[in-house]
């Protein structure tokens, strides 16, 4: 499958840095992220005049492997060494990992290491184009033949790929080959040797929407030309859907693996029935207003004024598949690619006269009208080129509310990372959108100010509600005094059903009191609770009393906004009533810009903690009666919080 996500460019050195610089104007979306200490980061390269990177490293083998792990496409202006030494700890799935291609600093070669039939190859053929060399492609299928019959493009499938590597052993070997069925211009412009017409000892090249088993010795690909629309009414069951779609697709001879995206109303985004279809199907779900929908009338089987006068169109199923293959590329108008052309009279290739699909339809047809089961209804549409999905309509919006950690890059989750990379928006707190490394730089990027919370969660469910895929970022956890419970208490009082619609994934992050006592120990080692100490949202005397239920209850408490410019008074007051139920020398953690460059840990008594030694950056962690410190030989100590089981001991 070819590459979706915008390549990013990683240098070292400053003629990497301008290499990148270069290549960045050549190829859309790209990012530029360079070493901090050679003159990275926004505005860094600007000396140079090579233009600003956008975003900057410290730990290039840090920073590589977050990339990877988050999908992201890796050129690497650097030796190929460097690149293998530092992502070699997170290659696992060949079939997963973006590309990642070296590209020699003088530009003299581009050498695609990782993910050649996931985009890579097409990338370095990019990249040598803007360089004037030639992509050190090793494969041995695209360098002989011009095609990788086991990784076809998108919009085909290949149905037996068990029997791919024998297929191409063979065609490498000497055989021939024969293409039957639909077209399929990724082959028949290839350099595979072609058999002619009826010869039974060629290998078979298959192409076909229809169900049937693949050639014998050979390979069956299924174009994605086929969108399923579906209906149901609310709250649908999703199993009965899913049997509805597969007997459907059985009953009429049609491939599963030929269907390109399942189709539904936009009042359905969310229903569960339509997106266990596309699940089942492994394609996406695509959703249109009731006026395109409507456009359909004229073409449908089954109109009907009862769904006229229910949501605005005549037909749901039917309309929606019809819609999704005329807009998603399948009504074959002025598509002359299509077609199999005969070859140049010096080309030496003889394409298939057999099996040759007919010149594409001017129109999209249905190839199963609705069928109804129980509260679900389905209907296939069919075109003559595969559909692309990303023209269907428009995905249902989803909202992931993420948090960057306390600081550094790699205190943040996988998970994390790559709603980063699939996101298109990106909404937060400026501050915290500058700390994210690596930076989305070819995202939409939506800043607020600090004390803009509601606004901004609401800008994020605006533009999620309008299928756009968003990512609302928070520091540390998003739901612990972050953003994930804003968005509950909208989602909680909203009136606007398109929010309701919309899907919200909170991602866990790791939270400032995790950070702080992994850096100094294991003070969380028994229970222990976290209270925000600010009173914009919660009454002092609500405040007051959890802090002193927490000292009776001996908890190990993390004290969150501690201090802030107006308000200083609410820090006393905690360490009084800490104090009561508490030893005077009991260990206080003062964790400040955790995992950032000016990160500093500090542990005093509880008697000597004073607002002074605090601010808004600060995490004050105040250990139990029971909670400890150990001297350590470099002079610092460790503080652990006792798991109070009573042991044996351990023999030595």
């Amino acid at each position: 499958m070819a590459q979706t996500a915008a390549p990013v460019l990683v240098a070292i050195t400053p003629g990497g840095l301008a290499l990148g610089a270069r290549l960045r104007r050549g190829l859309p979306g790209a990012s530029l992220h360079g070493a901090a200490e050679r003159g990275g980061g926004p505005g860094g390269a600007a000396e140079s005049g090579i233009g600003a990177c956008d975003a900057s490293f410290t730990d290039l083998g840090e920073h590589l492997r977050a990339l990877f792990v988050a999908g992201r496409p890796l050129v690497g202006l650097c030796a190929a060494g460097i690149l293998i030494r530092c992502l070699a700890p997170v290659l696992a799935d060949k079939r997963r990992e973006p590309p990642v291609l070296a590209v020699a600093e003088d530009g003299s070669a581009v050498v695609p290491l990782l993910g050649g039939h996931r985009g890579g190859h097409l990338l370095a053929e990019q990249i040598g184009r803007l360089l004037l060399c030639r992509p050190a492609i090793t494969t041995a299928g695209d360098v002989t033949l011009g095609v990788a019959l086991d990784d076809p493009p998108p919009g085909w499938r290949l149905a037996n790929r068990e029997a791919a590597g024998a297929v191409m052993a063979g065609v490498l070997a000497g055989d021939s080959v024969l293409l039957t069925g639909e077209p399929a211009p990724w082959l028949a412009q290839s350099r595979l040797p072609w058999a002619a017409p009826g010869n039974t000892a060629a290998r078979g090249l298959r192409v076909s929407a229809d169900a049937g088993p693949a050639p014998v010795g050979g390979l069956l690909y299924h174009p994605a030309t086929l969108a399923i629309g579906l209906g149901c009414e609310r709250g649908a069951s999703p199993e009965a859907a899913v049997a509805l779609v597969a007997a459907t697709l059985a009953d009429a001879g049609l491939a599963p693996a030929a269907v390109a995206v399942v189709a539904s109303l936009d009042l359905k985004a969310d229903e569960p029935a339509v997106h266990a279809v596309a699940r089942f199907l492994g394609v996406p779900a695509r959703f249109y207003p009731a006026p395109r929908l409507e456009q359909e009338t004229p073409r449908l089987a089954t109109p009907s004024e009862q769904v006229f006068a229910a949501v605005g169109c005549h037909g749901v199923a039917e309309a929606a598949a019809l819609a999704a293959v005329a807009d998603g590329g399948g009504t074959g108008e002025g598509d002359e690619a299509c077609s199999d052309a005969d070859p140049t009279p010096d080309s030496g290739k003889v394409f298939p006269s057999e099996g040759r699909a007919p010149a594409p339809a001017p129109t999209p047809t249905l190839a199963v009208a609705k069928r109804t089961a129980g509260r679900v209804t389905c209907a296939v549409a069919r075109g003559t080129v595969p559909i692309d999905p990303a023209r269907v309509g428009r995905g249902r919006g989803w909202l992931a509310v993420i948090g960057t950690g306390p600081g550094q890059a790699a205190w943040r989750p996988p998970e994390t990372l790559a709603f980063l990379a699939r996101a298109e928006v990106v909404v937060g707190y400026h501050r915290y959108l500058d700390m994210l490394e690596p930076r989305p730089a070819a995202q939409q990027r939506c800043d607020f100010e600090l004390g803009d919370e509601r606004a901004r969660a609401a800008h994020a469910l605006d533009l999620a509600a309008e299928g756009r895929a968003v990512a609302l970022v928070s520091s540390g956890d998003p739901g612990i005094y972050a953003m994930a419970t804003v968005v509950f208490e909208l989602l909680d009082k909203a009136s606007r059903p398109d929010w309701g619609r919309v899907e919200v994934v909170v991602s866990p992050g790791i939270s400032a009191m995790q950070a702080a006592a992994a850096r100094v120990g294991a003070p969380l080692g028994h229970d222990f609770c976290a209270i925000s100490l600010s009173d914009l949202l919660t009454p002092w005397p609500v405040i007051a009393r959890r802090l002193e239920a927490a000292a009776m209850a001996d908890f190990v408490v993390g004290l969150y906004n501690p201090v802030s410019q107006r308000r200083t008074s609410q820090l006393a007051a905690a360490k009084a009533a800490l104090l009561a139920h508490r030893p005077p020398d009991t260990p206080v953690v003062l964790a400040r810009s955790l995992g950032r460059p000016d990160e500093s840990i500090r542990v005093i008594p509880l008697e000597h903690l004073t607002a002074s030694e605090v601010d808004m950056v600060t995490l004050v962690l105040v250990g139990s009666s029971t909670t400890r410190r150990i001297a350590r030989g470099d002079g610092g100590v460790w503080v652990y919080t006792p798991r109070g089981y009573a042991v044996a001991p351990l023999p030595l």
